[in-house]
C-alpha cells in the first residue's frame, strides 16, 4: 500500500534447515506431520503460520489474508530436517516407538523419508536427565569440546541448506538456578572448560547455535539461553532467542481461564492441577529434579496473569498446586485434571472442573513448525535478542530486563499479530472502533 513502511525483510529463498534437539515423540510427530502436509495427505491444524488469518485495516476493508500469504515465511516444501538424539533410532523407528501417529495412515506412506533422518550423536549427560540412557552420544574431555562438536554439526548441516533454525524438543533437565558461571561469556566459557555442573547440555546447544548465528527456540523449561551470558551473546551475534517450554495442554487452558476470571473480577481461592502421561517426557518428569524444573515453569503463570499485589482481595491468598504422574498405559495421551475454586459476589464460593484428555505431541508439533518459521522470519527481518512477540508459544516467556512477562494468551495473540503488522508496515489493530460511530467526530 502507498505510504506504508515496514521492516526490510530478506526473502525466504532456498532451503530452511530445521535442526531439532531430540528425535522423540514431539520431533517425529512434527517431521511426519510436515511431510504428510507436503504430500497433501493431511492438514496443518494447530499452526497459526499455516491456517490463521490476520485482519488488516478497518473491519469495513475486509482485508484478512492468511498469515502465510501476508509475511514472507519459508514454504513447507523448503524445510529440511536434522536432529540430535542419544538414542540411535531413525525418525521412522522413533515415531513407531512413540506411538503418537497412526502407523498405517501417517507413517508407512512416508517410511522411506523418515528412515533417511538419522540422529546425530548428542551432547548428553545422564546427570541432567536421570531417567534416560543413550548410546548415541558425543565424547569429549570438556563441555567446551562438546560445544565445539555441536558447532561443527551445525556448520556441516549449513552446507546443505541456505538458513538454519534450532528447536529444543528434548527432555526436561534437572532444576538449575542462574549463578556466577552464567553472568558473562568469559565466565560461561571458563565453566565449560572446567566441566562445571552449572553448564547443562541444553546450554551447550544454545551456545553453539548463537556462536554459529542460528536462532534458538527452547521447547523445555530448562535454564538454557535465558541467562545473562547467552542473552548478551544473542545480541552481539544478532540472533533471535526467546521463551522456553512449549505451551500445550494444561498451561494453555490456564492462560485462557485465568484472564477470564480477572476480566470479570472473580476471585480465586485455589487451583489444583494434576497430570498423568506415559511418554518419555512423563518418565523423565518422574524424577523429582526434572519435575522441579517443570513445576517452576507451570507455577509462575497465575501470579503474572492475576497480579495479586494489585488485587489482594481477589488473588492474594491463592493456593496453587501442580502434580505430574508417570502412568505408562497412557503413552502420549496425557490427561490433565484441574480443580478450580473461585468466588464471586459477596464472597460466595463456586467451582470449575476441567478434564483435558489431550495428546501432548499433537499439540506441540504445530508449535515447533510456527516457531521454526517465525524465528527464521525474525532473523531475516533483522530482529535479534529476545523475541517477546513469540510469548504466545511458551509457558516461560522471555522479556527484556525489568519487564514482567505477559502470560494472557489473548494479549500474547494480539502482540504476535501486531508485530507481524508492524514488520509489514500495516497499522496496529487496537479494537477501539470509534471511527465507525458519529461521536468519533464530536
Amino acid at each position: 500500500m502507498p505510504g506504508k513502511t515496514g521492516r526490510d525483510i530478506a526473502p525466504a529463498t532456498g532451503k530452511l534447515g530445521v535442526m531439532l534437539v531430540g528425535l522423540g515423540a514431539v520431533s517425529t510427530t512434527f517431521i511426519a506431520g510436515v511431510e504428510n502436509v507436503r504430500r497433501a495427505r493431511a492438514t496443518p491444524i494447530g499452526s497459526l503460520s499455516q491456517m490463521a488469518t490476520i485482519r488488516l485495516g478497518k473491519r469495513t476493508d475486509k482485508r484478512a489474508p492468511k498469515i502465510k500469504d501476508f509475511v514472507p515465511l519459508a514454504d513447507l516444501k523448503n524445510l529440511v530436517f536434522a536432529a540430535w538424539d542419544p538414542i540411535p533410532d531413525d525418525a521412522y523407528t522413533a515415531a513407531v516407538k512413540a506411538g503418537v501417529l497412526d502407523r498405517h495412515e501417517h507413517l508407512e506412506p512416508i517410511k522411506e523419508f523418515l528412515q533417511g533422518i538419522k540422529p546425530i550423536p548428542a551432547a548428553f549427560d545422564q546427570y541432567y536427565v536421570k531417567r534416560l540412557q543413550g548410546t548415541n552420544v558425543k565424547q569429549g574431555k570438556t563441555k567446551r569440546d562438546l560445544a565445539e562438536q555441536l558447532r561443527n554439526d551445525i556448520r556441516t548441516f549449513k552446507k546443505t541448506v541456505d538458513r538454519v533454525v534450532i528447536v529444543w524438543c528434548a527432555s526436561t533437565e534437572v532444576f538449575i538456578t542462574a549463578g556466577p558461571a552464567h553472568q558473562s561469556l568469559a565466565s560461561f566459557e571458563k565453566a565449560m572448560e572446567q566441566n562445571d555442573p552449572a553448564i547443562a547440555p541444553s546450554m551447550l546447544y544454545g551456545y553453539a547455535a548463537l556462536m554459529e548465528g542460528v536462532p534458538f527456540a527452547n521447547g523445555a523449561p530448562n535454564l538454557t539461553v535465558d541467562i545473562p551470558a547467552l542473552e548478551r551473546l544473542a545480541e552481539e551475534r544478532k540472533v533471535p532467542i526467546g521463551g522456553k517450554d512449549f505451551k500445550t495442554g494444561q498451561t494453555m487452558m490456564k492462560s485462557v481461564l485465568a484472564p477470564a476470571f480477572k476480566a470479570r473480577m472473580l476471585g480465586l481461592a485455589g487451583w489444583y492441577s494434576t497430570n498423568i502421561l506415559g511418554n518419555r517426557d512423563g518418565e523423565v518428569l518422574d524424577d523429582p529434579e526434572s519435575f522441579k524444573t517443570k513445576e517452576e515453569s507451570k507455577l509462575g503463570l497465575l501470579e503474572h496473569i492475576l497480579q495479586p499485589e494489585m488485587y489482594p482481595e481477589l488473588y492474594g491468598k491463592i493456593y496453587h498446586k501442580v502434580r505430574i504422574n508417570y502412568y505408562p498405559p497412557r503413552g502420549d495421551n496425557k490427561e490433565g485434571w484441574d480443580n478450580i475454586d473461585i468466588f464471586g459476589w459477596l464472597g460466595y464460593p463456586m467451582q470449575i472442573k476441567v478434564d483435558f484428555l489431550c495428546r501432548d505431541s499433537i499439540l506441540a508439533a504445530p508449535l515447533v513448525l510456527d516457531l521454526a518459521l517465525f524465528f527464521d522470519l525474525a532473523h531475516r527481518a533483522g530482529l535479534f535478542g529476545i523475541q517477546e512477540w513469540l510469548s504466545f508459544y511458551f509457558k516461560g516467556p522471555q522479556t527484556a530486563p525489568g519487564l514482567y512477562p505477559e502470560h494472557d494468551l489473548f494479549i500474547q495473540h494480539t502482540k504476535l499479530k501486531n508485530t507481524l503488522r508492524w514488520m509489514m508496515g500495516e497499522d496496529q489493530i487496537t479494537h477501539l472502533g470509534v471511527e465507525y460511530y458519529e461521536y468519533a467526530d464530536k
